[in-house]
């Protein structure tokens, strides 16, 4: 939705605007509150009101007094019939003090909150004897307070939400930034807007987006030097086996210069799988057991040598070349540090509150030590000292990688009597058609 023209444009004024706007919203309540409830903070006036009360009742006499006392309750006691007073802060304070000034210094109160509340006068300058006045308002005083701290506890809770709201909406454009920074470290494609921001972000949208551009672009001129580079060294490669081939002297020695020239080719071709590493291809609703089975197919032509464990599982969004890229190398890495014993493995786990699928590839190899199973998913790292062997160290980056995009997870194990597993993880239900970008 976008910031209307007459909303401030920066995070001070939109921050002064809205404390302001919560400030007269929550004094507007208070206001409305003390119109329906003044009553509670004005015991001076019930005070006053008293006192005119009692002035009315001294002025009149005989029938008239009876009328006075009984419209407004008041009662003539003697001095003995008059309860010794209760002191309860600040009413019997504000009660004295009001009554001194109404009807005189020397005029004595006695003050009753409990049971029936009353309040007992003796004003000489009035007249002799203990006048009780009922209060009424202290009756309904419990019920008051339940009503003030509703009001308080209301007006709290709505300027809360109030400030809640403001602060997310001014939350938001940081939030934005947080989620577009995650998905550039996902390898994904992300510019923020910048129209409708405040005016202290749109600088930092514009230099995310700068960045963004500029990491993107070199990630192109790399992949396009490395392609271009893989490219220019398979024609000269190409020519060396072909002069190999047509060599008459030492056919050892030739088929040998063969065999590194398709290590070669090899490596080559690990280094553009590294960089085209899937991103742009397309997700379709795969059974990965069949996938599982499809890959291992070759492996078993002339005799099993990947045995397979399938239980039936969902079908999964899934990239079908990445993937197949992926059980490959697992396998290859497997059989090539192994050599029998390769077994491939799949499940649906339901450990945690997210189910997942768990593929494992397992061998009956070495193993790595602690700080090999670390390292080995960094390019270019190899674990040859536990298990020796050659290669560009690429391919369980490439499956690091590819994992990842399909918001799952890869790791090595050793296993207790020896090899080693490499587990893989897929969530059910995660990677959807619209996530695949």
């Amino acid at each position: 939705m976008k910031t209307p023209a007459w909303f401030p444009q920066s995070f001070f004024a939109r921050t002064l605007w809205l404390v302001l706007l919560a400030v007269l919203f929550s004094k507007l309540l208070t206001l409305v509150y003390l119109m329906l409830n003044e009553d509670v903070l004005v015991d001076r006036q019930y005070s006053h009101g008293a006192a005119l009360t009692l002035r009315a009742y001294w002025a009149v006499s005989g029938i008239d007094r009876e009328v006075v006392a009984q419209a407004s309750g008041l009662k003539l006691l003697e001095e003995r019939d008059v309860p010794i007073g209760e002191y309860h802060w600040p009413y019997s304070d504000v009660f004295e003090r009001q009554m001194q000034h109404e009807l005189g210094p020397q005029t004595q109160i006695r003050v009753r909150t409990q049971a029936s509340p009353a309040l007992w006068v003796k004003a000489p300058t009035l007249g002799e004897g203990w006048v009780e006045v009922p209060l009424y308002a202290f009756a309904l005083r419990g019920q008051r307070i339940w009503s003030v701290l509703g009001w308080s506890f209301g007006i709290g809770l709505l300027s809360t939400a109030a400030a809640w709201i403001f602060v997310s909406q001014l939350n938001q454009p940081l939030k934005r930034l947080v989620v577009a920074a995650r998905q550039i470290g996902k390898g994904h494609s992300v510019r923020l807007p910048v129209s409708d921001t405040p005016s202290e972000m749109t600088e930092l949208y514009r230099a995310f987006n700068q960045m963004a551009e500029d990491v993107e672009q070199a990630g192109r001129e790399r992949d396009l030097m490395l392609a271009g580079v893989s490219h220019d060294l398979r024609t000269p490669l190409t020519r060396l086996r072909l002069s190999l081939e047509l060599m008459h002297g030492d056919s050892e020695l030739a088929e040998e210069m063969i065999r590194d020239v398709e290590d070669m080719n090899a490596i080559l071709d690990q280094f553009l799988a590294f960089i085209r590493d899937g991103r742009d291809e397309s997700i379709e609703l795969i059974d990965l057991s069949e996938l599982v089975r499809e890959v291992a197919a070759p492996y078993n032509q002339q005799g099993e040598q990947v045995h397979l464990h399938l239980e039936p599982m969902p079908q999964l969004w899934l990239r079908r070349i990445s993937m197949k890229r992926l059980l490959v190398n697992l396998i290859e890495n497997a059989m090539r540090y192994a050599g029998v014993g390769v077994e491939v493995a799949a499940h649906t786990s339901t450990d945690s509150s997210a189910p997942y699928v768990v593929l494992s590839v397992l061998d009956r190899g070495k193993g790595l030590t602690p700080k090999e199973i670390n390292e080995v998913f960094n390019p270019f790292i190899r674990g040859d000292r536990a298990r020796g062997g050659q290669g560009t160290g690429l391919g369980l980056a490439i499956v690091k990688r590819i994992a990842a995009q399909h918001a799952g997870s890869v790791e090595l194990r050793n296993r207790p009597d020896g090899g080693l597993e490499a587990r893989l993880c897929l969530p059910l239900g995660l990677l959807l058609p619209r996530d695949a970008a």
